[in-house]
């Protein structure tokens, strides 16, 4: 004997309705719907500290960045997304930024007989954020006769932090000049 036509279209109704039911059932426990655990604050840690309080939370990190800065000890972190406090699923992965061990470095470059200005805007462009002039007795103004570290004069390609004070120094111009004037004698035969 046939069945009549509904009971199968019910059944396929029934059976499409079970499989959507257990797909978002699925969903749900396979996101951990409706379960999130805060960021700890980690923030200036070491990053073996901090690394210690992510694993017992049930967090992954990974290291994306090193920046430089006085505010924070070497090695520590400065930055992480998400921030503290956030609700997140376990098992996200936190993106640190850590501060560097050592500041960055750049080479000195070529100023010699260059203008103030534009040895001056070489050496920013370079990345050095502390740059001071010193006037020294000279025959040109505003030549550029070396940069300074310390007391110490740097030469072209010199590798130093980019948080060094520098000292541009640079000719004044003066009549104290100490340089000696260049003569030129021009004998006849």
């Amino acid at each position: 004997m046939r069945q009549p036509i509904y009971i199968h279209f019910l059944s396929a109704i029934l059976v499409f309705c079970l499989i959507i039911f257990m797909v978002f059932k699925g969903m749900n426990v396979y996101t951990l719907h409706g379960q999130t655990i805060a960021v700890p604050e980690v923030k200036g840690l070491q990053l073996e500290e901090a690394s210690v309080f992510l694993e017992n939370s049930g967090l992954r990190f990974h290291v994306i960045d090193s920046v430089y800065t006085n505010d924070v000890n070497p090695g520590a972190i400065v930055d992480m997304i998400p921030t503290f406090g956030s609700k997140v699923k376990k098992g996200r992965i936190i993106f640190i930024t850590l501060n560097a061990k050592n500041a960055q470095s750049a080479a000195i470059p070529d100023i010699k007989d260059l203008s103030f200005r534009e040895a001056f805007a070489l050496i920013r462009a370079q990345g050095f954020i502390s740059v001071t002039p010193k006037y020294v007795p000279g025959r040109y103004k505003d030549l550029v006769i070396g940069v300074e570290l310390n007391g110490k004069t740097l030469e072209s390609g010199d590798v130093v932090p980019l948080t060094s004070s520098l000292i541009l120094v640079v000719s004044d111009g003066g009549s104290s000049a100490t340089v000696p004037e260049e003569t030129e004698t021009v004998e006849d035969n």
